[in-house]
């Protein structure tokens, strides 16, 4: 296991570009650390800096208190799975898992003992003499952990494993990759797009968007407690409903509604007096049925039947939302409705910087 330390660590390319600003984060021994945000946000960027496969432009990276800058990949102590499998095809199971410890000189009977230790936590003892071609997806993924975690390192580093498998299968190896996770001890980073999968595996998620740390947090905090709107917005299936309106007269208005914003901000609510903010709320967070809270008025334009539930798209005096309600209680289409959200679950951020109030 290893505890690691990032301090104001940035990446600037030759060509100027700024890739991650001033990433700081302390993970302890044994967490399991997921990076999540869109395409482009710097979490890949920053895991190669932490496995020593990109340099770091300023700041300082620390695995156990040592200063690791400059330590190559191999004196980091560190395993990658990567989202190709990087399996060799004319290779077997057995090869493929036993192949980093042949290079180290290590004896066959050890060896034999690892591979077949790994093995049987990854469920692929049956699988031992096929070839990569003869494995379904997931059963690949599988050999590529068992790669990282046969040599027992302290630090695992997974670049979204996932993303070349379909539905079932990611969620076969979500849980999975948990498991080992309590098995080994080992300290995890790990990097996806997936809401779902950060909210689902880890310990704490790190929020990222262009560059920059937006949030880090557990799950809980993070799902509850967003400190922007790009968080709010980000994590949740469906997306946090937001709706920009101005503070008036102590209200502000939501299509033909009124809701009280001193009943959500207190005496913070004075302050936004004639300012903008955006009003949110979570899809799952309304009644059909509950009068508590504010009601808003709206239009069904179309619904999703879930199973558990169903996703129905309103229009508010032309502003969209998603709200999640019980399959027995879908309204009709093209029908008025009037729904209910909980004070408590109302979310204001500034209209300007986007924060939470």
């Amino acid at each position: 296991m290893a505890y690691l330390s990032l301090k104001d660590i940035n990446k600037i390319y030759p060509n100027g570009f700024h890739a991650v600003h001033d990433f700081n984060l302390e993970i302890e021994k044994g967490e399991f650390i997921v990076f999540v945000g869109p395409s482009g946000c710097g979490k890949s960027t920053t895991l190669r800096m932490i496995a020593g496969l990109e340099d770091i432009s300023k700041g300082e990276f620390l695995i156990d208190g040592a200063r690791a800058n400059e330590k190559g990949p191999r004196d980091r102590g560190v395993a990658m799975v990567f989202q190709s499998y990087a399996l060799y095809p004319q290779m077997s199971v057995y090869d493929n898992l036993a192949f980093g410890l042949t290079l180290q000189g290590i004896d066959e009977d050890i060896i034999e003992k690892k591979v077949k230790s790994t093995a049987q936590i990854l469920g692929l003892t049956d699988y031992l003499d096929r070839l990569p071609r003869a494995l379904s997806g997931g059963q690949r993924q599988r050999v590529a952990v068992g790669r990282a975690i046969i040599r027992k390192v302290g630090i695992f580093l997974m670049d979204e494993p996932l993303s070349n498998l379909d539905a079932k299968q990611r969620v076969t190896m979500r849980s999975e990759i948990t498991d080992i996770h309590r098995k080994t001890g080992s300290t995890t980073i790990y990097v996806t797009h997936d809401q779902t999968e950060a909210m689902t595996m880890a310990d704490r998620i790190v929020v990222m968007k262009e560059g920059y740390v937006q949030q880090v947090g557990t799950p809980y905090e993070l799902y509850f407690n967003p400190v922007n709107v790009f968080v709010a917005g980000f994590i949740g299936e469906p997306p946090m409903n937001f709706v920009k309106t101005t503070v008036k007269g102590g209200k502000c208005r939501i299509g033909e509604n009124t809701v009280d914003v001193s009943t959500i901000l207190g005496d913070k609510a004075k302050s936004y007096e004639g300012k903008k903010v955006v009003f949110g709320f979570r899809p799952e967070a309304i009644s059909l049925k509950s009068t508590e809270g504010c009601s808003i008025k709206a239009s069904v334009e179309l619904t999703e039947l879930l199973g558990d539930n169903t996703n129905v798209y309103v229009d508010i005096q032309g502003e969209k939302s998603i709200l999640k309600v019980n399959p027995h209680d879908t309204p009709e289409m093209d029908s008025e409705i009037t729904f209910f959200i909980p004070y408590s679950s109302i979310y204001l951020f500034d209209g300007e910087t986007e924060k939470r109030i």
